[in-house]
């Protein structure tokens, strides 16, 4: 039974769409940063993924173009432990919190007015300019 990786409500992606790649990892850890493949780099191709529609794969990848390839995969990194599990499982949480993010519905602007003092500051503002630029006239007349 294949398992899944929770993003949001209503959407889980099959770990079957992701793959990973190690590597070594730089940083402390002795003789055993020499040894031990602990950086996890997490692979999605959002183009091929048959859990999302083509809004939310077109969705992703205008939002998240910094972080694919040309070829329209998603990388997420990790490195941050000693442990490839450990890294496993933040480059996983990462993964599910960005693509989260990028799928949820962007907040509507509540249109609102000008206060009354913005609007007075505003037309001060206006006044001051206004003289600024009248007392520049021209010396001598006559033109």
């Amino acid at each position: 039974m294949a398992e899944f990786i929770e993003i949001m409500d209503g959407l889980r992606i099959p770990d079957n769409e992701v793959s990973f790649v190690f590597a070594r990892s730089g940083g402390p850890g002795g003789q055993n940063v020499n040894k031990v493949s602990t950086r996890v780099e997490l692979l999605f191709d959002i183009g091929a993924s048959r859990t999302l529609d083509a809004g939310q794969k077109s969705l992703l990848r205008a939002l998240l173009r910094n972080r694919t390839g040309s070829g329209g995969i998603l990388r997420v990194r990790s490195d941050a432990s000693r442990s490839q599990w450990n890294n496993r499982q933040d480059a996983l949480r990462k993964f599910s919190h960005l693509l989260a993010r990028a799928l949820q519905p962007a907040k509507k602007r509540a249109s609102s007015r000008p206060t009354r003092a913005s609007r007075a500051e505003r037309l001060a503002a206006k006044k001051r300019k206004s003289e600024v630029k009248r007392s520049r006239g021209r010396v001598g007349g006559d033109e």
